[in-house]
């Protein structure tokens, strides 16, 4: 079996297709990179800077050839005239989309696996070959991205037997898993989201200062209620009474 080894414009294009922000790149680099050779090609395991510079040059091609999230064409991760690593030419499309979701499964350790439907993604990634053509390719991604399929109840799925039009749960194989150090990726995440928000507020801190707490003051403070209760009282008591009538009787001055 032919087992896949991820590049940097794979990892470019999950940046992008998965809306990784830039922040963060760096980290996902370095947890990538120091899982090493069982995941990327040798020589990007050798210097982290190198491997860095690279995986920013192909975002920068990404960018330029239009694949810019999750709506993009998958045909848009590639160059014009790229060959196919691991499927037929034909079905390039569906080996860009299984990178991607391979790389998703590695960084996601709380994913245990993503449902797939195989005979819909046929007509979406925009695939036109023979059918049979089609299923063979998948057996041979899922082989070569150490992937594997399971039904909906958990039960092991055998895709040599066909592939069903219904979902599949599509997780890596066990001794891959296995093979993948550091597992608590996320964790580390967070504290690297914590560290630049402190340095974010340094930043801030030194640029625009400190800024002063508000006081509360109580003092002369008065309820609307008692300042509206208190003018409409003062202009009663202020209303002569001899204008006052009596609601439904006529003015003396207007008896003839």
């Amino acid at each position: 079996m032919h087992k896949y080894i991820f590049n940097s414009r794979d990892v470019a294009a999950y940046f992008k297709y998965f809306s990784v922000p830039s922040y963060l790149e760096v980290s996902y680099m370095q947890y990538i990179f120091n899982i090493g050779n069982k995941i990327l090609a040798e020589p990007l395991t050798r210097d982290f800077e190198h491997f860095k510079n690279e995986v920013f040059r192909e975002l920068y091609f990404l960018w330029a050839n239009g694949f810019e999230g999750e709506r993009s064409d998958i045909s848009a991760m590639t160059a014009d005239g790229q060959l196919a690593l691991i499927c037929d030419q034909e079905c390039l499309n569906l080996e860009s989309y299984m990178k991607l979701i391979c790389l998703h499964l590695i960084f996601s350790s709380n994913l245990p696996y993503i449902n797939l439907n195989f005979t819909g993604m046929m007509y979406q990634l925009g695939l036109k070959c023979e059918v049979s053509l089609y299923e063979e390719n998948v057996r041979k991604v899922m082989e070569s991205l150490r992937l594997v399929a399971y039904d909906t109840f958990g039960h092991a799925f055998d895709l040599g037997l066909g592939i069903p039009d219904e979902l599949l749960r599509i997780s890596l194989n066990e001794e891959f898993k296995a093979g993948l150090i550091n597992r608590d990726f996320r964790e580390s995440l967070k504290n690297e989201q914590l560290k630049w928000l402190a340095e974010l507020k340094e930043k801030s801190l030194k640029v625009f200062g400190s800024i002063p707490a508000r006081r509360k003051s109580s003092a002369g403070r008065k309820s609307s209620g008692s300042v509206t209760g208190a003018k409409y009282s003062d202009t009663a008591a202020q209303m002569p009474s001899n204008i006052v009538q009596p609601k439904g009787a006529p003015s003396s001055g207007n008896r003839k």
